[in-house]
């Protein structure tokens, strides 16, 4: 008996990696979910801001669709990070799913302060740093309704091949000359990462292990120095190092600024720069990720080897 996976977002860059990982598998059937085509065999074209039908009926929903971005309305986030959600998990009741797994997000926890080893009982709320770490929150909310059995994991700063949100921002902004040295008080600012081979490896552990559930944090338990580490990446892509320096507190200020007027004038586009992105190289944020090893076990792919297939990918696919 095979497996059957529904994987939403298949169009975006964890669901799609996914359903690429597994696709071969023989004791898995797996289909994708999204609002744009893909060559993904089984998948289905479908918006989840609206009650979601499909003519099949699966083990295991992994919901993995989100707006995935530092920038938008709060009506727009809630759309499509709370309302999806709620149909996602309306579909699995309606269905008798048994098993719902929601991809939710680190930012839940962050402030605007260094916050270090972090766990699942860290505090989440009531301020959130944007709209996207608020309905995240709000869409957790909504799986803990579901009365089946449900898991909400936690993933931080997911990179690797295919990647569309983290990594393509920065090197988009170093290629233009954008990019700063963000200087802080104390010690460089350290984070945890998590490579794209180990994060899919974890979904699969929890779509199949029926004592996998609860809340999950996912990194690959390997702190960096988040601006050596961008260096490094710079190096390799031979991407000349940023030559400005600022302190994080003026350019939090700057970036406020720079909010403001997009906000009042350019509400439709991202800002080149943000509050979020400042804090990302401006304060440290590290888990203890303890229940992962103990529950799903240790990475599958180190840091290191997840950054040399990245790099392989980005020189292979610069664009």
């Amino acid at each position: 008996m095979k497996t059957r996976i529904l994987v939403t977002g298949a169009s975006g860059f964890v669901g799609g990696s996914f359903c690429r990982r597994f696709a071969d598998r023989d004791d898995l059937e797996i289909r994708g979910l999204g609002r744009r085509a893909t060559e993904l065999p089984g998948y289905v074209r479908a918006d989840l801001t609206r009650p979601l039908e499909l003519d099949w009926t699966p083990d295991v929903v992994i919901h993995a669709a989100a707006r995935s971005s530092p920038w938008g309305s709060l009506a727009e986030f809630r759309l499509q990070n709370v309302t999806a959600t709620r149909h996602v998990r309306d579909f699995c009741v309606a269905r008798g799913v048994p098993k719902l797994i929601y991809i939710s997000s680190s930012s839940v926890f962050y402030r605007e302060c260094d916050q270090e080893g972090m766990t699942e009982d860290s505090p989440i709320g009531p301020g959130y740093v944007n709209h996207y770490a608020r309905t995240k929150s709000e869409g957790e909310e909504v799986v803990r309704g579901f009365p089946g059995s449900w898991c909400i994991l936690r993933p931080r700063a997911v990179f690797g091949a295919g990647d569309t949100v983290l990594f393509p921002r920065i090197l988009r902004a170093a290629r233009e000359g954008r990019m700063a040295a963000i200087s802080r008080p104390g010690p460089p600012a350290t984070g945890d990462l998590i490579c794209i081979e180990s994060l899919c490896d974890y979904l699969l552990r929890a779509a199949i292990d029926p004592a996998v559930d609860g809340e999950i944090n996912l990194t690959n338990n390997q702190p960096v120095e988040i601006q050596a580490f961008i260096a490094d990446i710079f190096r390799r892509l031979d991407i000349p190092p940023p030559t400005r320096r600022i302190s994080r507190d003026r350019a939090l200020v700057i970036a406020t600024l720079i909010e403001w007027f997009y906000k009042g004038f350019r509400s439709t586009t991202e800002p080149p720069i943000t509050r979020f992105g400042i804090g990302v190289l401006g304060y440290s944020k590290t888990f203890d990720v303890a229940k992962c090893l103990r529950v799903l076990g240790p990475p599958s792919v180190s840091l290191e080897e997840g950054v040399d297939r990245f790099i392989r990918w980005q020189k292979e696919e610069p664009a």
